[in-house]
C-alpha cells in the first residue's frame, strides 16, 4: 500500500460511513485518523447527535469483529472483561470471554460505569491485554475503543478521572447539526423504513485487517520534522505555563499528538506534517488533558477557548 491508495481507502470508509451518519464530517475524519494512529477516541454530546450510530457506522464500513457494552451503575468488571466459570461436569473453570475480546469496542455511557468497571476497561485499552484471575489475555493489535458519553445528564454518573481519560487519543465533542444537514437526515430517513438498522443496511466493509495493518506500516514510516516537532512542544508546554490552567498536558500528550500528526499527514496523502495538521489536531487531542483553573471556571471559559488562545499565541513554524 502507498499513500494513494491509503487515501482512496480512507475516501471510500467516509463515504460509507456517509450513508448512515449525515453532517458529521470532521468527527468522521478524526475517528479515521485516531483508528490510523492507534489511539481510542471518547465522543461526548447530547442524546440524539447520532454517537453510536457513528460508531457502529464504523465499524460496519470495517472487516473486523464488533462488540457493544452497554455501560450502567451496576456493571462490574467481569461483565467487560469475562470470567472463569467453574464447569462441575468437568470439574474444572472454563472462561467466559467478555465483550472486550473483539476488535472494534463501543463503550457507551462510559461515564454510566462505576470507577472499578470504568478501570478494568481503561486498563485493558492501554494495554490491549485483558487480566482475568492473573493470566494475561492478549487482544490483538486492532482493538480499538469507541467511547461515548452524556454531557447533560450528570446525575447517577461517574465522570472520568484526568489519569484515565489520558488514554483517549481524542476527546471529540458532537453538536446538532446545521439546519440543511438536519433536513438531508429528515429526508433521507423519510425514505427508509422506520427501524434502526435500516439506516446501516447499505453499509458494505470496505477495509479489511490487512489493509488496516498495512496503513498503520506506513504511517510509521512518516517522520515529523524538527520544526513541526518543536511546534507541538511548544503548544503542550503552554499549556503548562498558562494561567487559565491549574494542570497543564504531560510529555505522553506531546507524543501522542505527534503520532496523530503523522497518521493525518498520510491520510492527506501527504509524506510530511505541516503547522494545519497540528492546528487542526491540537484541541481534540489536549482539551481532556487539561485542567482549567478557577479563574477559567469562574468567566465560563472552556477548554476549547483556553486552547484556542494558545495556539493564537504561539507562533507557527513558516
Amino acid at each position: 500500500m502507498n499513500l494513494e491508495e491509503l487515501q482512496v481507502v480512507a475516501e471510500r470508509i467516509r463515504g460509507e460511513i456517509g450513508k448512515a451518519v449525515h453532517g458529521q464530517d470532521l468527527v468522521v475524519d478524526l475517528l479515521l485518523t485516531s483508528l490510523f494512529a492507534r489511539g481510542h477516541c471518547l465522543l461526548e454530546g447530547p442524546p440524539g447527535t447520532a454517537k453510536t450510530l457513528l460508531a457502529q457506522s464504523l465499524a460496519s464500513a470495517l472487516k473486523m469483529e464488533f462488540g457493544r457494552i452497554q455501560f450502567t451503575p451496576d456493571l462490574m468488571p467481569g461483565d467487560v472483561l469475562g470470567v472463569n466459570i467453574f464447569n462441575f461436569g468437568t470439574s474444572e473453570f472454563r472462561l467466559t470471554k467478555g465483550p472486550v475480546f473483539t476488535d472494534v469496542l463501543l463503550a457507551d455511557e462510559i461515564n454510566r460505569a462505576p470507577p472499578k468497571t470504568q478501570a478494568a476497561l481503561l486498563q485493558v485499552m492501554n494495554e490491549r491485554v485483558a487480566t482475568i484471575d492473573g493470566t494475561d489475555y492478549p487482544l490483538g493489535a486492532d482493538f480499538f475503543v469507541v467511547a461515548t458519553q452524556n454531557p447533560i445528564e450528570q446525575q447517577g454518573t461517574y465522570p472520568l478521572p484526568e489519569a484515565q481519560l489520558d488514554r483517549f487519543l481524542f476527546k471529540l465533542l458532537i453538536d446538532f447539526p446545521d439546519e440543511t444537514a438536519e433536513m438531508e437526515i429528515l429526508r433521507r430517513h423519510a425514505a427508509q423504513p422506520l427501524d434502526f438498522a435500516a439506516r446501516m443496511a447499505d453499509i458494505e466493509a470496505v477495509l479489511s485487517p490487512e489493509e488496516l495493518a498495512a496503513g498503520r506500516a506506513l504511517i510509521d514510516e512518516i517522520r515529523l520534522d524538527q520544526t513541526i516537532l518543536q511546534y507541538i512542544l511548544n503548544l503542550v508546554r503552554a499549556t503548562r505555563e498558562d494561567p487559565e490552567i491549574r494542570h497543564g498536558a504531560s510529555t505522553r500528550a506531546a507524543d501522542a499528538l505527534a503520532g496523530a500528526v503523522r497518521a493525518a499527514a498520510a491520510l492527506e496523502g501527504r509524506d510530511y506534517a505541516i503547522p494545519d495538521d497540528v492546528q487542526r489536531l491540537v484541541i481534540p487531542a489536549l482539551r481532556h488533558r487539561i485542567v482549567l483553573g478557577p479563574t477559567a471556571e469562574i468567566e465560563g471559559r472552556t477548554e476549547h477557548d483556553v486552547m484556542t488562545n494558545i495556539l493564537n499565541r504561539i507562533e507557527a513554524p513558516k
